[in-house]
């Protein structure tokens, strides 16, 4: 019988060698993830974030992590989390698709220049898929971080980071460490 310390160990053992995996994995589309932000940022561009569920608060925690500050006091960097406004999020959901939720928001804010963030964790969400193509279609730079496979969210995306597991709550622990190493590149970046 599984006790609640097993419950834990084995939770820490399963996160652990996820992050020993992706560790291992190539840096370099993460790197070139950041840089596409850096790039926007310093042409005056913003940040568009996207998610459902948890990884609605992934995108809400960047968005406030960059605005704000992450680990260095520095100017104010433009990100918006389309996952905030709840009058426009229940508007788009009612008066055309829940799948246009974020689309929508990307066709009144983004501009040529701007990136594109979806964070999904099974790589399947439709409206990060239609916001993803709505931003290609207007020019924006287009960046994915996914679970499982990475599925249609990251071939929609031209800058695809992906945490192969098909336990969301692990890719969900994965997904922070490495938003939060973004923050840090971006934030160094533009720091001075």
């Amino acid at each position: 019988m599984s006790t609640d310390a097993d419950l834990f160990r084995r939770t820490l053992v399963e996160t652990i060698a996820l992050h020993e995996r992706v560790k291992e994995a190539d840096p370099r589309p993460l790197v070139d993830l950041a840089a596409a932000i850096v790039d926007s940022l310093r042409r005056d561009g913003k940040l568009l974030l996207f998610g459902n569920g948890g990884s609605a608060a992934d995108a809400q925690h960047v968005a406030a992590e960059l605005v704000g500050r992450f680990q260095r006091d520095r100017a104010a960097l433009a990100a918006i989390a389309l996952t905030t406004d709840t009058s426009v999020l229940t508007s788009i959901g009612n008066d055309d698709a829940y799948e246009r939720v974020f689309a929508r928001q990307v066709e009144a804010l983004g501009r040529e220049g701007d990136v594109a963030f979806g964070i999904s964790t099974s790589g399947r969400s439709p409206n990060v898929i239609a916001a993803l193509a709505a931003a290609r279609k207007l020019g924006l730079r287009t960046l994915a971080l996914t679970g499982r496979d990475g599925g249609p969210v990251g071939a929609a995306a031209e800058i695809h980071v992906n945490v192969p597991s098909e336990s969301t709550a692990r890719v969900q622990e994965v997904h922070r460490t490495l938003l939060h190493v973004i923050c840090d590149l971006v934030e160094q970046a533009l720091a001075d």
